[in-house]
């Protein structure tokens, strides 16, 4: 029996295979109803270890301590169900094996070799890349879509959502042009493909084109109103474009409305509130009340050392609220994950985790000179924190003011150089606002008398 990609899998009925064919369509689309197709093909065939190894991989992308509990289950269901006779499913099973025991990078190039046989499965190329991505792996993102994308015709039922993955990948390997194109293609093929609307959003942000990028996101609102939490994150670009364009009581209703329509306590949805609430601070503006409800959060969660992404973010959010505690509590046990160094997020958490943690923490207490050497030293590899340029721009803004706070001019200004150059030569509000403030700091340096 084959599936909706043309690949064989070892389901025995048509109802089952159906409910398979949806799940993966959603999962490719980020729909809300991605879960529900799942569950469908679990009731219908416990014995098919695919689908709990596939489930196990989707809670562990959550990056929640509890979390790791149903993935650990479903991994035993998966090892005791009969073998399949497929090796690209017992690959599936291997890979959150793997992963569980803290080798993300093997686990991930487990899938890949389901993509060296069967180029055109799209639910190994969706769930690589989704792992590439969480590692911050820019460059092996591109490359597993460069290696599968010539088997892939326009007939088949994932080619819109290849070109969007593609799309996202070369921006953020910095082929813009091309990114925009390709995006744009995709989401011709595939409209519901938020993911694909998301990456030409991307490249708007990256080069500082915020007419034209919110020209993009309006109208298409329909593009991702059917997603999971995915909504709010496309939301949260728009809300970006608006407060690059000055419009900040609109970024305001629109982090009530529909940023943080839903207060929930997932990592990624923490992240684009508290990165939010950040830039509006480093502007000047006054967020009221926000921060608290994202602290209390964020201080249940100082002890899940499931991703550095996450801790980073919960970080910010501590700092927001003020809770000193809690951000002794992380950084406590931060210190403990890298010391113990026995996996793939360990070594992470010792580098670029502490020096980040430690620069945010210092940043919270004002000592911007420690901020920024902290900051500094974590600087060359945050891309290992994972998320994108765009999310972690963040903490480079935070970086280049803690640099410019602590009187360290020249050494501010090469970041914001490198900053530019990296998106493409253009120059945002945020670098042109600062590189005047350094201007200026120089020129009444100039003015001071002489001793």
């Amino acid at each position: 029996m084959n599936d909706i990609f043309g690949t064989e899998v070892s389901l025995e009925t048509t109802a089952a295979r159906d409910s398979w064919n949806k799940m993966q369509m959603a999962f490719l689309a980020h729909s809300a109803a991605t879960p529900n197709h799942l569950a469908d093909v679990l009731e219908r065939e416990p014995g098919f270890a695919a689908a709990h190894a596939v489930k196990g991989l989707f809670y562990m992308m959550l990056g929640k301590r509890e979390l790791i509990e149903v993935a650990i289950e479903a991994n035993k269901t998966a090892q005791s169900c009969p073998k399949s006779p497929l090796k690209r499913e017992r690959s599936f099973v291997r890979a959150l094996n793997l992963w569980l025991a803290g080798h993300m990078i093997q686990a991930r190039d487990e899938v890949e070799t389901i993509l060296i046989a069967t180029p055109t499965d799209s639910l190994a190329m969706k769930i690589s890349h989704a792992m590439s991505f969480i590692m911050g792996d820019r460059q092996m993102m591109r490359r597993s879509l460069e290696s599968v994308l010539p088997s892939y015709d326009p007939t088949h039922k994932a080619s819109g959502y290849i070109k969007g993955c593609y799309a996202f990948a070369l921006e953020e390997t910095g082929d813009y042009t091309r990114a925009e194109e390709i995006g744009r293609e995709g989401v011709l093929q595939a409209p519901d493909d938020a993911w694909g609307l998301h990456a030409v959003a991307h490249v708007y942000d990256m080069t500082a084109q915020t007419t034209k990028g919110l020209d993009w996101l309006t109208g298409r609102e329909k593009s991702w109103a059917h997603c999971n939490n995915f909504r709010y994150h496309v939301w949260w670009h728009k809300a970006l474009m608006l407060l690059e364009s000055g419009h900040i009581d609109q970024v305001m209703d629109l982090y009530d409305t529909e940023i943080r329509a839903d207060k929930t306590d997932d990592y990624r949805d923490i992240s684009n509130a508290t990165a939010l609430l950040s830039r509006l601070e480093l502007y000047g503006h006054n967020v009221g009340n926000r921060w608290e409800e994202l602290a209390a959060f964020s201080e249940n969660r100082t002890e899940d050392g499931c991703l550095i992404f996450a801790d980073l973010h919960y970080m910010l959010a501590l700092m927001g609220g003020n809770r000193k505690d809690a951000i002794r509590k992380i950084m406590a046990r931060m210190q403990r994950d890298a010391a113990r160094n026995g996996s793939d997020s360990d070594r992470v958490m010792a580098s670029p985790g502490l020096s980040a943690m430690s620069g945010l923490e210092a940043f919270s207490e004002a000592d911007f000179t420690g901020a920024f050497a902290n900051l500094s030293a974590a600087r060359s590899q945050m891309q290992l924190a994972g998320g994108s340029h765009a999310q972690r721009d963040i903490f480079e803004r935070i970086t280049i003011d803690a640099g410019i706070r602590s009187g360290a001019f020249a050494q501010a200004e090469a970041i914001l150089k490198d900053r530019q150059t990296n998106r493409g030569g253009a120059e945002d509000n945020f670098a042109s606002v600062r590189f005047q403030m350094i201007s200026d700091a120089r020129g009444d340096a100039q003015k001071q008398p002489a001793e």
